[in-house]
């Protein structure tokens, strides 16, 4: 029987792409070209393949593994740099020769060594690593979001500036704390952040108002600032959701 690629699925929910401009940031922020498709290649087949999404982990996130889909609909996680390794011409070259190997038993048949399955290589090594999975540990499981637009409640806790990789300049957010999502069994989020748009700024908001607003909520972490000058616009602990397009925003 013809050995078959082994898939490693996603564990539970992962991050999609927000946008086409989202989308682009990535791929280019993982060294890979600004195209739809690109080559998966293993000792069994050798196919387009698209990229679906990403999980995210570390302290903010910082660490990421693709998630791509196969012609047939089938998942399967891989480090950034391995697929991009994939896509040189004589990387099916260099494949063959390693897994092909073949076993000479007693009687004298040869019995073919079972498939290794797809690597999904480590991220590099630093010393926060064995604390960043501790506290990966201790996070309360993640939250089920809705995926249309719902009532909040929340207070703002600061404003800061948030690294922008797409046009590669810092934007003015804002923190919110104590953020509430008001359905019928409220779900208590904590930490949120958002842009600080024209809708926001016409209502002059401080640290410690208390909002009432709609909007909608996705799983994407706060990237910090960059070579900012003051310190109070930085934002130390982890966000690991954002809040898009509030409306109907009131002031308690």
């Amino acid at each position: 029987m013809a050995d078959s690629t082994q898939y490693l699925p996603p564990k539970g929910e992962y991050e999609r792409f927000e946008n086409e401009a989202h989308y682009l940031d990535k791929v280019k922020e993982w060294g890979l070209s600004a195209k739809r498709e690109f080559w998966f290649k293993d000792r069994n087949q050798q196919s387009r393949v698209t990229i679906r999404g990403y999980e995210a982990f570390g302290m903010t996130g910082e660490y990421n593994t693709l998630v791509i889909e196969f012609p047939d609909g089938n998942l399967t996680c891989i480090h950034p740099a391995y697929l991009k390794e994939m896509q040189s011409s004589s990387f099916s070259k260099e494949l063959a020769p390693k897994n092909e190997k073949e076993t000479q038993r007693n009687d004298g048949t040869v019995k073919e060594t079972a498939p290794k399955p797809v690597p999904v290589p480590a991220p590099a090594t630093n010393p926060k690593a064995g604390k960043q999975a501790r506290d990966k540990k201790e996070k309360p499981k993640k939250l089920v979001l809705p995926e249309e637009k719902v009532h909040f409640s929340a207070t703002v806790k600061q404003f800061a500036l948030s690294w922008n990789h797409f046009n590669e300049m810092n934007d003015e957010v804002v923190v919110f704390e104590d953020v509430r999502i008001a359905l019928e069994e409220p779900v208590e989020v904590g930490l949120a952040w958002g842009s600080h748009s024209k809708t926001l700024k016409k209502h002059e908001l401080e640290p410690g108002d208390q909002l009432e607003f709609d909007g909608k909520i996705i799983k994407k972490s706060l990237p910090k600032g960059k070579d900012v000058e003051d310190e109070s616009m930085l934002m130390n602990d982890p966000v690991a959701y954002k809040i898009n397009n509030p409306s109907k925003i009131t002031k308690k």
